[in-house]
């Protein structure tokens, strides 16, 4: 399945991304810029942060606690669309997900 980064320079990246991986374990795999992942995935360090474009934003499950608590202590101001790619499954659904990721991550 397919995944696009946006980076912070602009670069558009395409990664693969197997169905149930997390799109952070993805794209630090690929070697992605801007996506840190310090935790590992733990939802903890917020170094993962994303903005996620339509249509797919509508096609994601909810945001759980953890993840809303973690945003608020990200380097770039929490919007709309944040979503920390660490909790990020990909699935059928999220075929073709376009992401921008966060100018700063610490």
């Amino acid at each position: 399945m397919n995944a696009i980064f946006i980076t912070p320079a602009g670069e558009t990246l395409h990664v693969e991304v197997a169905e149930g991986d997390s799109l952070m374990h993805a794209a630090t795999f690929a070697g992605v810029p801007g996506i840190l992942g310090e935790c590992g995935g733990s939802c903890s360090c917020a170094t993962c942060h994303v903005f996620v474009e339509q249509p797919a934003l509508d096609a994601l499950e909810p945001m759980g606690t953890a993840e809303a608590e973690a945003l608020e202590w990200t380097a770039e101001p929490r919007r709309h669309n944040s979503r920390l790619c660490c909790q990020l499954r990909m699935s059928a659904a999220l075929e073709g997900i376009t992401v921008r990721i966060a100018d700063t991550q610490n």
